[in-house]
């Protein structure tokens, strides 16, 4: 059973890479037709039916796109940043569950049907766990803009770590009010304690809270100042080009699949289909597909909301970035937190 489990865990990890880098590279093609939209144009439409293989164009452009490196860099530094911004965007995603499993036999291979769970990793402290990981993202962000020997580039990693610490605080206390009221760190638990309600409804301020957070954790319009174009050129990635280059975009929305997912995981009930209830006696153990589908349904509205905001709201300031931060969400998430324990401690004691 041991090398079972490890080939097993070895599919599932493969299989998560080849679906969230594919769906990386069509949200690139989603935020341009959808932009196109927004601002009345048509976006890509000539490589083939309606566009569809522009992210496969565009993947074929930087991967034979000349890679060059600036002299007086700190090279091993340099070319390590994008990996790590990447890489923890992607093992973020080990403990999130999107069903609950099902039994096969790997077409007739197996003498005893396993059971697999759609999970890589089922852990106690999965929450810890995709924060801690999600957090060291801004050393690849920092690291890029440091050792990239610019001064535009620098300036755009010391914004990015301001930026990305001050609302990881933020985030991090928002989350508090529905570990108190699932009682477990676990994400599976946090899940099934809404089967009767989604928490985004006991805990909307901590929702938005963590919404909120979320667009600046991902330096997103209208939180992208690390990469503010018109002061700083293009940010930490100034002076990156090819597939280096495209790793940072890789990350960054590799990073909204993940806080989609796990705003999912905490606020909209998982893979419940409804506000209020469960599945109304539908047999979930035989119709196994169904839970997956509406957690991935979920994540694509959130993600459709990531690039709706994009194109809708323009770049505040950076002094109204860090007075958003520190002076709204931070009183905010705090306050969450007292009334959610007073809730708790004088309603469901």
């Amino acid at each position: 059973m041991l090398w079972t489990d490890i080939a097993i865990s070895t599919l599932k990890i493969a299989f998560v890479f080849f679906v969230v880098l594919t769906l990386v590279a069509y949200l690139t093609y989603a935020e341009r037709r959808i932009s196109a939209f927004i601002q009345d144009r048509l976006g890509p439409n000539r490589v083939g039916p309606f566009g569809l293989l522009q992210p496969l164009a565009d993947g074929l452009k930087f991967i034979f796109k000349e890679d060059i490196i600036p002299e007086m860099v700190n090279k091993p530094l340099y070319i390590v940043a994008p990996a790590i911004s990447l890489v923890t965007a992607l093992i973020a995603l080990a403990v999130i569950p999107i069903g609950y499993g099902f039994s096969t036999t790997f077409l007739g291979l197996l003498k005893e049907p396993v059971y697999i769970r759609l999970q890589i990793a089922d852990i106690n402290a999965g929450v810890l766990y995709v924060l801690a990981v999600g957090s060291l993202s801004v050393y690849g962000v920092v690291i890029g803009g440091w050792s990239s020997n610019s001064k535009y580039s620098f300036l755009g990693g010391l914004r990015s770590a301001a930026q990305m610490i001050s609302y990881e605080l933020s985030l991090g206390l928002s989350i508090l009010g529905v570990i108190a009221l699932a009682g477990s760190f676990r994400l599976n638990d946090i899940v099934e304690a809404q089967s009767r309600v989604w928490f985004a409804i006991p805990q909307a301020l901590g929702f938005l809270v963590f919404m909120v957070a979320s667009f600046a954790e991902t330096n997103r319009l209208p939180f992208d100042l690390p990469e503010a174009e018109p002061e700083l050129v293009a940010g930490y990635h100034t002076e990156y080009s090819s597939m280096k280059f495209a790793m940072f975009f890789m990350a960054e929305y590799t990073h909204m699949i993940v806080a989609s997912a796990l705003a999912v995981c905490l606020f909209l009930g998982g893979w419940y289909p409804l506000p209020f209830g469960g599945w109304f006696g539908i047999d979930i153990q035989k119709h196994w597909y169904l839970p997956p589908a509406v957690f991935i349904g979920k994540v694509f509205f959130l993600l459709f909301l990531f690039i709706w905001v994009r194109w809708t709201i323009p770049r505040f300031r950076y002094d109204q970035v860090m007075r958003l931060g520190w002076k709204v969400l931070f009183p905010l998430a705090v306050l969450n937190i007292i009334v959610t324990s007073f809730v708790m401690l004088f309603v469901y004691r």
